[in-house]
């Protein structure tokens, strides 16, 4: 079966955040290195609330309010995009209140958060490569400078390359990535993106 036909069954055909039956596709919760993708970081939503998760400046909170139901849902996915819209619209004052009530494991919270999405524009925190190109989570980064890797006897060498990094949500200038087998902690100055074909 396909990951749209598990999720159809799954949903019973409809949004599995407002329950919508119209123009229903699969939305993968990103960043998939932390659990988005597949049935289980996947849900199935209508246009709608496709259209505002990914462009905040189209955000209606009154049509957020059908994530009183869907918070309670029991697949990860559904929960992680339901506090995260809700955390987005706190201002509103109602989804606070939802928030207050809410409860995910650890491990969720941690996927919740690696997106940035649940923080206002004004308190996202936005790390840049010494070139000044926008990292995301799973990006793809080369060192630009041999580094000491603090409490080990180990350099990561100029050139070498960091797949998949991490994002610290508190510090701009910090990244997390896996040279060799050590995931270490990297300086936004010391790297340059890659490009997504490299």
């Amino acid at each position: 079966m396909s990951l749209q036909q598990d999720l159809e069954n799954r949903s019973g055909n409809q949004c599995e955040l407002c329950v919508s039956t119209n123009n229903l596709s699969v939305y993968e919760v990103k960043p998939k290195l932390t659990g988005g993708g597949g049935v289980d970081g996947s849900l199935l939503a209508c246009e709608t609330c496709v259209d505002q998760i990914e462009n905040p400046e189209n955000t209606d909170a009154n049509h957020w309010r059908c994530l009183n139901d869907s918070m309670w849902s029991e697949f990860r996915a559904v929960k992680v995009v339901a506090w995260r819209m809700l955390h987005r619209l706190k201002k509103e004052g109602w989804p606070q209140d939802l928030l207050d009530m809410m409860y995910l494991e650890d491990g969720d919270i941690r996927f919740a958060k690696e997106s940035g999405d649940h923080l206002d524009e004004s308190e996202k925190i936005i790390h840049r490569d010494a070139n000044g190109a926008i990292l995301q989570a799973g990006d793809s980064v080369v060192l630009i400078k041999d580094l000491k890797v603090k409490g080990s006897s180990m350099v990561a060498k100029q050139g070498t390359a960091v797949r998949r990094i991490s994002l610290d949500h508190e510090n701009a200038k910090y990244i997390e990535g896996k040279v060799g087998p050590t995931q270490i902690v990297i300086i936004t100055d010391y790297v340059k993106k890659m490009a997504e074909k490299e």
